[in-house]
């Protein structure tokens, strides 16, 4: 079936499941406590797909969070200017608005991780403090265990 054949809601349903699908999987292995290299290149694929599509059919939020994972797996992979640029980028947009504690947390543990990529200990020793107390505050359990998973990969200043 031709693209230009495609009823525009049946698009956005696929973009959306697209986007869905690749976002859980680039944070399941994100959150792996070891990865292969095929798992690290599949990781970034994966994130850069999900922000693909969420640019398509999601809301500025959606792709606010999409940049924080990018942010996230750049700094995992070592790509610290990259990871620098989505990270503050993600961090100015739920800083900037009133976003719920477990998104401030986590744009304070992305920061982090980033700003350890980019070897920037005070930037880092700053965030992950701020992420540390922020997590251990929060009181939904399932938000908590869901930002546990992703700090555990952020590196404790040293």
């Amino acid at each position: 079936m031709a693209h230009d054949t495609v009823a525009p809601e049946e698009l956005a349903r696929w973009t959306r499941w697209f986007a869905i699908e690749c976002n859980n999987r680039a944070w399941r292995l994100a959150e792996a406590a070891t990865r292969t290299a095929g798992e690290d290149e599949e990781m970034l694929h994966a994130a850069h797909a999900a922000a693909y599509h969420w640019s398509k059919v999601g809301t500025e939020l959606h792709q606010a969070r999409a940049t924080m994972l990018l942010g996230h797996v750049h700094a995992l992979l070592g790509r610290a200017a990259s990871a620098m640029a989505y990270a503050r980028q993600s961090f100015d947009f739920v800083t900037s608005r009133d976003s719920p504690p477990w998104e401030v947390a986590f744009a304070h543990a992305i920061l982090a991780n980033a700003a350890a990529a980019a070897r920037d200990r005070e930037l880092q020793a700053k965030h992950y403090a701020i992420a540390k107390d922020l997590g251990a505050a929060l009181a939904d359990m399932e938000e908590r265990e869901i930002f546990d998973a992703t700090f555990r990969s952020v590196p404790a200043p040293s």
